[in-house]
């Protein structure tokens, strides 16, 4: 800095001798080890302190919350009344045409029988509506944890040749994921899940998405002979090895279809009113191309179909759970990994819309009912559900008002499941390709992929501030008791005889040495612009600690150290602002000892100048 732009003497007087009190720091009151652990545990899993509405409460109202809470669809259908059956009535009918052929597609997605899907969009459903806490959230299979799913099963054991063995492996990850999940929200670990960052989600479902487009050239082509395997170079190989069986039938309705059905989600994507368009658009093409397929069989007859569907509801399939054998590790692993991943969607999406329409959804509760819904389920013939965002946004945007209208999307299935289960008997492959493709394609968010490119890779960007964290040299604002960065605000003023640095992250192992080095630099680099400067010489270091959360006996390590240096150097060395859980430890390591007076502790920037000015003047 300029001689030009120091403060004068009048203004250094100025911000020195302003008469302000000096405080102490306190330390926080004395807690035991065991009351510190309780209070941690506290804040760790009952952030929303959920025994809060039970105070001074008769026993008959407590008994009647605590079912409210268990079972949150007593909070809302004591008062439903006959206006919000029909904002659901009409909700639960379009999400149900939505729902039947995204059921036979992700079915098909995972590997598994088109009627699996349809069973899984009956039975969770249900089961939510009473568990739940989202008015919104639309139930069923989605194409993540389906395409997960399939990928992961389908490596060890073939859907194909050991059709059984893979579906009871479906039926048992689904047991494990339901588990998994019910397990977080029982034992409140919700919190887990936060670690699954945003970039990492867009850039798994952007390469989920191209993934599963190019299986999908398979039903697109026509090709019989296809490669299982997931890589772009031997699909593309599979893909022109077997030209002698590409079908311009299949490959004239596939493209009519998937561009029809891309049409309408546009068209809904610019003009939300319009959703219904892109809602119907799924089981339109499904209506079109079986009546299609069943007016021009001659035509047609290499057209591969989905063929007989067996009528009736979900059979039990208990007998089918696998838990010993060679492949429980992997039904275990797929569990795991398809429950992370449609539980994170499904608490995303139910928050999505809870802000949107202002009221809260409790984690905790969407986990014990997204994995008590994957548990039955795994019983009933269905596998990994959760909410989905197209369903849960036509839901909303249908105006659904409760979660009744995932019991109405139920009973449309029901009725399919009775009686209409040979209406799908010449339904072509070809358009269930299509649905997944158009269903995939708006996995990919470009936006964000565009911004987190030019942001940066977020877990490197997370361990280079743990380990590299950001200190920056503070000055006072003129008039006020405010200090900032000098780089950002240019009227910030150095304050003569003092280095002031504001330290941005806690102090431990991964940054202590780090930290030691580059407090050491800024002191360096100061005293050189002063003597460049003809300034002030340098006498005290000031750490401002405000954005200090937390310390360990690396950080403390470094502080002791930095003490010894700037005492060597003749220099003072002062703390601001420690927080509560810094400033105990501070005291009981004894690193204070090494301090200047008032143990080099002060409440503020300003009272440490003060007080220190103050000293050198006695």
């Amino acid at each position: 800095m300029s001689s030009s732009t120091r403060p004068n003497s009048k203004e250094e007087e100025t911000i020195i001798s302003v008469p302000v009190e000096i405080h102490s720091v306190s330390l926080p009151p004395k807690k035991s080890t065991l009351h510190k652990l309780k209070l941690k545990l506290c804040e760790i899993f009952f952030p929303d302190d959920p025994l809060h509405q039970f105070k001074n409460k008769n026993l008959k109202t407590t008994l009647i919350l605590g079912l409210q809470y268990v079972l949150p669809i007593l909070q809302w259908l004591p008062t439903y009344n006959l206006k919000l059956f029909r904002s659901d009535l009409v909700a639960g009918l379009t999400i149900a045409s939505l729902a039947i052929p995204q059921g036979i597609s992700y079915a098909k997605l995972a590997n598994l029988p088109p009627i699996i899907g349809l069973y899984s969009s009956f039975v969770p459903p249900i089961l939510y509506s009473v568990l739940g806490s989202s008015r919104h959230l639309g139930v069923g299979p989605v194409s993540i944890a389906s395409l997960v799913m399939g990928a992961m099963l389908s490596e060890v054991v073939s859907p194909t040749n050991e059709p059984g063995l893979y579906l009871k492996l479906a039926f048992t990850s689904t047991f494990f994921a339901g588990l998994f999940q019910a397990s977080l929200g029982l034992l409140r670990l919700g919190f887990i899940i936060d670690f699954l960052s945003k970039a990492t989600l867009i850039g798994f479902m952007a390469g989920a998405a191209i993934i599963v487009s190019l299986q999908q050239l398979k039903g697109l082509l026509g090709i019989t002979h296809f490669t299982s395997k997931m890589q772009i170079i031997p699909v593309m190989s599979s893909v022109f090895s077997h030209k002698n069986e590409w079908s311009w039938q299949t490959i004239l309705m596939e493209i009519s279809f998937l561009v029809f059905l891309l049409t309408t989600r546009q068209i809904s994507m610019k003009k939300p009113r319009l959703f219904w368009i892109s809602a119907a658009a799924p089981l339109t093409t499904v209506i079109l191309s079986t009546l299609l397929v069943f007016c021009l069989k001659s035509v047609t007859d290499k057209i591969p179909i989905i063929g007989q569907l067996p009528k009736g509801l979900n059979p039990p399939s208990v007998n089918m759970l696998y838990f010993q054998g060679s492949h429980v590790a992997l039904a275990a692993k797929t569990g795991l990994i398809t429950g992370i991943l449609s539980l994170t969607e499904g608490i995303a999406v139910g928050r999505t819309f809870a802000s949107l329409e202002n009221y809260q959804v409790d984690g905790n509760k969407e986990m014990m009912a997204i994995g008590v819904m994957n548990l039955v389920g795994s019983c009933s013939s269905c596998y990994v559900t959760t909410g989905a965002f197209s369903r849960s946004a036509v839901n909303h945007n249908a105006g659904a008002k409760t979660a009744f209208s995932n019991i109405v999307m139920s009973t449309a299935l029901l009725v399919t499941l009775l009686f209409l289960m040979p209406l799908f008997y010449y339904t072509p492959n070809v358009v269930l390709a299509a649905i997944i493709i158009t269903a995939v394609i708006g996995l990919i968010d470009y936006a964000a992929m565009f911004r987190l490119w030019k942001v940066g890779i977020s877990v490197f960007k997370v361990l280079l501030h743990i380990t590299r964290p950001n200190i920056a040299i503070l000055g006072n604002i003129p008039g006020t008791q405010i200090f900032q960065n000098v780089e950002r605000y240019e009227n910030a003023s150095r304050i003569p005889s003092f280095l002031i640095i504001g330290v941005e992250a806690p102090f431990y192992f991964a940054n202590s040495t780090y930290l030691q080095e580059r407090i050491l630099r800024s002191i360096r680099e100061e005293e050189e612009r002063i003597e460049s400067n003809k300034d002030s010489m340098l006498k005290c270091v000031i750490l401002d600690m405000t954005a200090v959360t937390a310390i360990d006996t690396s950080g403390l390590d470094t502080l002791y150290e930095l003490g010894k240096i700037t005492r060597k150097r003749s220099f003072q060395l002062a703390l601001v602002n420690p927080v509560g859980s810094v400033i105990e430890k501070l005291h009981k390591s004894k690193v204070l000892d090494s301090f200047s007076a008032s143990n080099g502790v002060y409440m503020s920037i300003g009272e440490a100048i003060l007080d220190i000015t103050t000293s050198w003047k006695a």
